[in-house]
């Protein structure tokens, strides 16, 4: 087993200090005490972007880019973010759709599942505009995007989504991407799969969920996730509690994540991993001090009610 820490410690080199995430949010409805549940907002890459928000240093601007509706439920969406620190100039106003919303469920142990309700989610079609999205995209340091982003969209939306992303990249952005295998949200897993592998071969950062990657891909170990995402630069194998594997600059290792004393809602867990991950490496530190950044906002996430929990 290789464990080189040697280049670890290499920077993201950037062109501006502004991230932006792309994806879609969602009305949460998560569960309180009793029968009661508690109406917020959240979804995958708004998770990771609000955490986002809350551990980049004031000076970086971070982002949201999706779409949602015109009334009243999408205006306290906006509001939200922009109160959460978020800035929203990229968000796409549509007056035919609203925003989805999704109700989580618990068991006893913390885990989670989910019902949803986004037929007439706007952020379906968020990429309906490739010119659009390329304006969006410009000026960008680092765009970050996950397997859910491409899930919601149809074959023509991804196809303008990686355009857009493409050419960001080729004009100096970074772009991150989390799999987030849901293959209830694909009309076939074989096109999840491949779907999947495309984002990752445009990405620069790739942060797959052993888990998710084993079930679908049928990767036997961390390290078989590892070499299947070798075209990206960075790659960080989450794995629960277990060992992640980690490949930096060229230099793989291995990264035990600390015990958690009580698991009360794994929801967001990765979602808040990634944020820390990525903001530490942003503001120039090391992979190994970023990988106990990002585990130690997951802990804290996973011991509270909700997908986003405050720091302070």
């Amino acid at each position: 087993m290789r464990r080189s820490l040697r280049g670890t410690n290499l920077s993201i080199d950037l062109k501006a200090k502004r991230v932006l995430a792309i994806g879609e949010c969602m009305v949460e409805m998560a569960p309180q005490a009793g029968a009661l549940y508690k109406m917020g907002f959240a979804g995958d890459t708004f998770n990771t972007t609000w955490y986002l928000r809350r551990c980049l240093p004031a000076d970086w601007s971070v982002g949201y880019l999706t779409a949602v509706g015109q009334d009243g439920v999408s205006d306290r969406m906006i509001g939200f973010m922009a109160d959460s620190g978020i800035d929203t100039s990229a968000v796409i106003r549509r007056p035919d759709r609203t925003v989805g919303l999704y109700m989580i469920q618990l068991s006893d142990k913390g885990e989670r599942s989910f019902a949803y309700w986004r037929n007439q989610s706007a952020a379906r079609l968020l990429a309906d505009d490739e010119a659009q999205l390329i304006q969006r995209l410009s000026g960008v340091g680092l765009a970050y995007f996950s397997g859910i982003t491409l899930a919601i969209l149809d074959v023509q939306g991804r196809a303008r989504l990686f355009a857009a992303l493409a050419a960001a990249r080729a004009a100096g952005t970074k772009v991150a991407f989390d799999p987030n295998l849901r293959p209830a949200l694909w009309s076939d897993s074989n096109m999840m799969c491949e779907t999947i592998m495309q984002a990752a071969a445009q990405s620069d950062i790739v942060l797959p969920s052993f888990d998710d990657e084993a079930r679908w891909f049928g990767d036997t170990d961390p390290a078989a996730t590892l070499a299947r995402y070798a075209q990206a630069e960075e790659v960080v194998v989450k794995n629960g509690e277990g060992a992640m594997r980690v490949r930096s600059s060229g230099h793989v290792f291995d990264f035990q994540p600390p015990a958690v004393a009580q698991v009360v809602d794994s929801t967001a867990a990765g979602d808040s991993f990634n944020a820390a991950y990525l903001a530490a490496r942003l503001a120039g530190t090391g992979v190994p001090t970023a990988l106990q950044a990002g585990a130690a906002l997951a802990g804290r996430v996973i011991g509270a009610r909700g997908a986003l929990v405050e720091m302070s």
